[in-house]
């Protein structure tokens, strides 16, 4: 097979063409810096920037001027959390977040605890939902931020964020949400929704590298992140330096593709999802993580009992498929993610995110269940735990 079958999504997609034909410009000709505002081409170059950031905001429902560029969903995470930790003491040094978020969250929280902030981590269920009851309890007088996930990068579970923003609205703590995974896959609309905070990044749609946002909503009293770098005063005076043009262009013609092609993709990606499903989960002893609640279009993580994650990846080198998060690809721990949701280690480990595009096919598909089929029999026909499985001596 000559072309690789890449069902790795969540972790990066392909730069659509159309986002790329938008960027060149801006990496040869119109070269200029946009804070350069005395001549032309530096005017050009902002009003580019201006007009990309109007795209993002509309991704998202949120007024331009609610909108500041960011390297990515991770700078935000890190120059909310910790911000909102620095200016905030004087309410309280108590956040919630949930067990199943993204390593940038609790990795910078637990810095943040060092620190001496308290943070409060819910469980989730076994299909890996929150208990929005348990969410409202944990909330006291000295909260000052809920940090919850729109969707979740390794099994697609949705948390309801409307519900979510309507309890911290009523307790008068802030919320942020990580919309890194479901901006361009379900609609976003942070006025509607009541979000106070909220980041993504371009290249999980198909967009560059290095170009993502943070929507910080407008209200009476400025929400307070803190200063991300210092310097020029770009980016609303949170982030200075020169900002990525081509970067930022290119996320913004990714907005308005998403904006446009989201509904249309959605339906087709979840057919090719369900299709996925249904082959693999003939399999015996094979089961999709999550898959009795609310999830996205293009996430199946599925489970092989009996079976390592990376045997039977390697034994696919045509189909591009991850075991996790690509933050942590490269550790031997089980996914934190369906650990929380109760899989034991073997199952954890036996368990592989496919995650599908925009530029995945109904071959593609076809394709991935008959060799991932025939790699899981022929992996168990050698293995001595499938056969005491198959003897009904072992679950």
């Amino acid at each position: 097979m000559d072309r690789l079958i890449y069902l790795d999504n969540n972790a990066t997609t392909p730069l659509d063409p159309r986002v790329l034909d938008a960027m060149m410009p801006y990496l040869t000709t119109h070269f200029a810096n946009a804070s350069s505002v005395t001549h032309r081409a530096g005017r050009e170059a902002a009003a580019a920037v201006e007009h990309a950031r109007e795209c993002v905001a509309s991704l998202i429902g949120a007024s331009s001027s609610e909108l500041t560029f960011t390297s990515g969903a991770t700078e935000a995470i890190n120059m909310v959390l910790k911000g909102v930790y620095e200016r905030y003491q004087t309410k309280g040094r108590h956040f919630i977040t949930c067990q199943t978020e993204h390593k940038a969250v609790l990795d910078t929280f637990a810095y943040l605890e060092k620190q001496g902030a308290e943070v409060s981590y819910l469980p989730v269920s076994a299909d890996g939902t929150l208990d929005l009851a348990e969410l409202d309890a944990t909330i006291r007088a000295d909260t000052v931020l809920v940090a919850l996930m729109q969707a979740n990068n390794e099994t697609g579970v949705l948390h309801p964020v409307r519900d979510i923003a309507e309890i911290t609205a009523q307790r008068d703590v802030l919320f942020f949400c990580d919309a890194t995974q479901a901006a361009g896959k379900v609609p976003i609309n942070v006025a509607k929704t009541g979000i106070d905070l909220l980041c993504l990044s371009g290249h999980k749609f198909y967009g560059p590298k290095g170009a993502g946002a943070l929507y910080i909503k407008r209200k009476s009293r400025r929400i307070q992140t803190g200063i991300l770098l210092h310097g020029g005063g770009q980016e609303n005076k949170l982030r200075a330096g020169t900002l990525n043009v081509p970067g930022i262009v290119g996320f913004g013609k990714a907005a308005i593709l998403a904006r446009e092609e989201l509904e249309t993709d959605s339906v087709r990606l979840a057919k090719l999802r369900d299709q996925l499903e249904k082959g693999l989960t003939a399999l015996p002893a094979t089961f999709v993580n999550g898959v009795e609640t609310a999830r996205l279009p293009n996430v199946s993580n599925v489970a092989f009992r009996h079976l390592r994650a990376d045997q039977v990846m390697v034994s696919l080198p045509d189909i591009a498929v991850a075991s996790g998060s690509a933050c942590v690809s490269g550790t031997r721990d089980p996914s934190h993610v369906l650990k929380a949701m109760g899989l034991s280690d073997a199952d954890a480990h036996a368990s592989i995110r496919f995650s599908l595009g925009r530029f995945t096919t109904p071959d593609d598909i076809r394709t991935c269940v008959a060799q991932v089929t025939a790699s899981v029999n022929e992996l168990r026909s050698s293995s001595f735990i499938w056969q005491l499985h198959a003897s009904g001596l072992v679950d």
